[in-house]
C-alpha cells in the first residue's frame, strides 16, 4: 500500500477496499456524468489514445480492470477480434456498464465480471492485454495488485495504465492545485450525496505515486520496458509495461 493511506471514509471499520466497493456502488448512476464534467470532457481523449496504444500491439484477448462502467471496454471494442474482459469489484457500476453494452449492442465483444482484481480467478498467462484506468489508485494493496496483473498476463504481453498524476511545472501545479483541493470537491457534492468519494478521488489522485515513482513500481513487481507518457500538462499519464 502506499505510505499515505487514503480512503473514502475516514472513520470506518471497513478495510479500503470495503470503502472502495461501498462508494462506487453508491455513486454508480452519476459516476459518467460527473467524469464528464471534472475532466471537461478529455477523459474520452485519453482513453481514445490508450485504445489507439493498445491496437498496435494487435491483442486477442483483453482484461479491463477496474471497468467501471464501462467507458474503456467500450472504447476498446474498436480494437479488431479482441476478446474483452470488463472486471469490476463494483457491482453498481457494472450494471450500469450492461446496460451501455446492451444498448451498444457489444454482448459478443465484451463480458462484464465481478471481481477483485488482487485476488484474479483466471489462469496464469490469460490475456494478450491488460489495461486500467484510474483503477490502480483505488488497489488495497498495490504490489499484490500488480503482481496479480502479471500473473495473467502472457509472456511478451502489455499492461496500460491510464491513471492520475501531477503536473510538474509550477504554473499548472497550482492550478491542479487549486482545481483538485477546492473545485472538484464542490463539483463532487452537487452530483452526489456522498460528500466524502469525491474528496477521497481529489485526495488519493494527489497522494498516489506517479511518473518515474510508479515505473519504478512496476519494475520492482517484475514488468519490463517500462514507459509512460504525461497527457495533458501531466493531469494524467499513460504507462506501457511489458511481461
Amino acid at each position: 500500500m502506499n505510505k499515505k493511506e487514503v480512503t473514502p471514509y475516514q472513520i470506518s471499520t471497513q478495510t479500503k477496499k470495503e470503502q472502495v466497493t461501498n462508494m462506487f456502488n453508491t455513486i454508480a448512476s452519476k459516476y459518467d456524468g460527473m467524469n464528464r464534467v471534472i475532466s471537461l470532457g478529455i477523459d474520452q481523449h485519453w482513453r481514445k489514445k490508450l485504445v489507439k496504444m493498445v491496437n498496435q500491439t494487435n491483442p486477442s484477448s483483453i482484461l479491463d480492470i477496474a471497468t467501471g462502467t464501462g467507458d474503456l471496454a467500450i472504447a476498446l471494442s474498436k480494437t479488431p477480434q479482441a476478446e474483452i474482459i470488463g472486471l469490476d469489484i463494483s457491482p453498481n457500476m457494472l450494471s450500469v456498464g450492461i446496460e451501455k453494452i446492451k444498448k451498444l449492442s457489444l454482448e459478443n465483444r465484451i463480458k462484464m465480471i465481478v471481481g477483485d482484481a488482487e485476488n484474479l480467478t483466471f489462469e496464469n498467462q490469460s490475456f494478450d492485454s491488460i489495461t486500467v484506468a484510474f483503477g490502480v489508485r483505488n488497489f488495497d494493496n498495490l504490489d499484490k495488485g500488480l503482481k496479480e496483473l502479471l500473473r495473467v498476463l502472457k509472456k511478451g504481453g502489455s499492461l496500460f495504465i491510464l491513471e492520475t498524476s501531477v503536473p510538474e511545472k509550477t504554473p499548472f501545479k497550482l492550478g491542479y492545485f487549486i482545481y483538485s483541493k477546492y473545485i472538484l470537491a464542490t463539483l463532487g457534492r452537487l452530483f452526489s450525496k456522498d460528500k466524502s468519494a469525491y474528496q477521497y478521488l481529489s485526495d488519493s489522485a494527489a497522494a498516489f505515486p506517479y511518473g518515474k515513482q510508479l515505473c519504478n513500481i512496476l519494475k520492482k513487481n517484475g514488468f519490463t520496458l517500462v514507459e509512460y507518457f504525461p497527457q495533458t500538462m501531466g493531469v494524467v499519464t499513460i504507462y506501457k509495461a511489458q511481461k
